[in-house]
């Protein structure tokens, strides 16, 4: 390390103040958001069909798999015997 400080000493190249790189940054920037090319309407249109259709996809994989695996859940349950009676209604019998 003390050899990169005296390196930068010997050839004298400072760097600028922060104020002049923050306006380098800027100025890049925006030079290369001119370069951009947009997308058509008709590209954006099928981008978003793409994704919509994509998430749908992907939201039915997850509910298959939801299901698939809570059933599973359930059968391993009622294979122990220990399984809670969730459909059992206690009733109340009343006092004499």
């Amino acid at each position: 390390m003390a050899k990169k400080e005296t390196a930068e000493k010997k050839s004298g190249a400072k760097k600028p103040n922060i104020f002049k790189r923050i306006g380098t940054y800027f100025k890049e920037v925006f030079s290369e958001t001119k370069k951009l090319t947009w997308p058509t309407k008709k590209e954006v249109i099928n981008y978003t069909i793409a994704v919509i259709a994509f998430v749908a996809l992907m939201a039915v994989i997850m509910w298959v798999l939801d299901l698939a695996f809570s059933s599973g859940v359930k059968a391993l349950l009622d294979l122990g015997g220990n399984a809670p009676a969730a459909t059992a209604v206690p009733t109340i019998t009343p006092a004499p």
